[in-house]
């Protein structure tokens, strides 16, 4: 059966089948309205979207609804199998006529649209990710000037900023309260209301996959460079950076106060393991534990 990938940008929407048909629509209610109806003459496996920050969420969901079955892939996976396919060129065509082949090949998990409630806090979480950007540049642009009127100046802007940090993440707080189902994630020391409303928010999946299946979403499991008998570094690509953010320093507090993460992380520096390396392994550890005590408090049964 035919796959159908769509490439998605801010205006647009380049669609295309495996056997080569082509389509392009507005990134809108009346260009989704003439996707629905082009699809239906199209029978198909699944239909494969890239991720793009965030334009692709309209369209994900009036799919999802209209009763497609559509997935959101990971863009750098999409890519590399369209390096595989010999696809050096990138135009919008071409990418999704990639992802029409991904559609067809790669069975992949079906999209699932967040509850209101988790919407809601996804916006919150990146609005507190995006002040706490803006609160960054905008310290590192005082530390630029030496004249003291203006420094005055940028030290308003600085502390409105603090402060919408503050609110923002008591309000965050509060919306986690409200969700009862993710006081287990707060029975590991370092855990806070931000790693509880990121994992909650984009990583929905959390308590129902294996562990091994979970890291790979995040992007902490390692990936393997071997060939023959070559043995290369592991390293980590792809994933929900946003939760590897906050992942991270939540990883940190949790070696202070956990004794089995910070032996783990101990035995790894011991065995010559670079610090960043081991880090990574503790969030991925860290990860397992929270995805295996999510399942128990949701009385499922997946692997570890």
């Amino acid at each position: 059966m035919n796959g159908i990938g769509i490439d998605v940008s801010k205006r647009q929407l380049d669609v295309g089948t495996t056997d080569g048909e082509v389509l392009q629509v507005s990134n809108s209610a009346s260009g989704f309205a003439e996707l629905d109806l082009w699809l239906r003459k199209h029978p198909v496996s699944q239909i494969v979207l890239e991720a793009t920050g965030g334009y692709e969420q309209s369209v994900l969901n009036f799919l999802h609804n209209a009763g497609h079955a559509v997935v959101r892939a990971n863009a750098l996976r999409a890519r590399r199998l369209a390096q595989g396919m010999g696809q050096v060129a990138k135009t919008d065509r071409l990418d999704a006529y990639a992802l029409a082949q991904m559609a067809a090949l790669v069975k992949l998990p079906a999209y699932q649209p967040l509850e209101p409630w988790q919407q809601k806090l996804r916006e919150f979480v990146r609005a507190r990710r995006q002040t706490m950007e803006a609160l960054t540049v905008a310290r590192q642009q005082q530390e630029m000037v030496t004249d003291r009127e203006l420094r005055r100046l940028l030290q308003a802007n600085i502390s409105r900023l603090q402060r919408m940090v503050g609110r923002l993440g008591q309000q965050i707080a509060e919306q986690v309260a409200q969700q009862p189902q993710l006081a287990v994630l707060k029975s590991m020391k370092g855990v806070g209301p931000v790693l509880q409303a990121v994992l909650a928010s984009y990583l929905p999946e959390l308590g129902k996959i294996s562990g091994k299946a979970i890291a790979s979403l995040v992007g902490v499991a390692p990936m393997s460079h071997d060939s023959g008998t070559m043995r290369g570094k592991r390293s980590i690509h792809g994933g929900r950076a946003e939760i590897r953010q906050v992942l991270y320093m939540a990883s940190m507090s949790a070696m202070r106060h956990e004794p089995r993460l910070r032996d783990f992380y101990q035995s790894l520096r011991a065995r010559g393991k670079e610090g960043k390396v081991a880090i990574v392994a503790v969030m991925r550890k860290m990860l397992v534990i929270l995805n295996a005590r999510m399942r128990d408090a949701q009385g499922g049964s997946i692997p570890a």
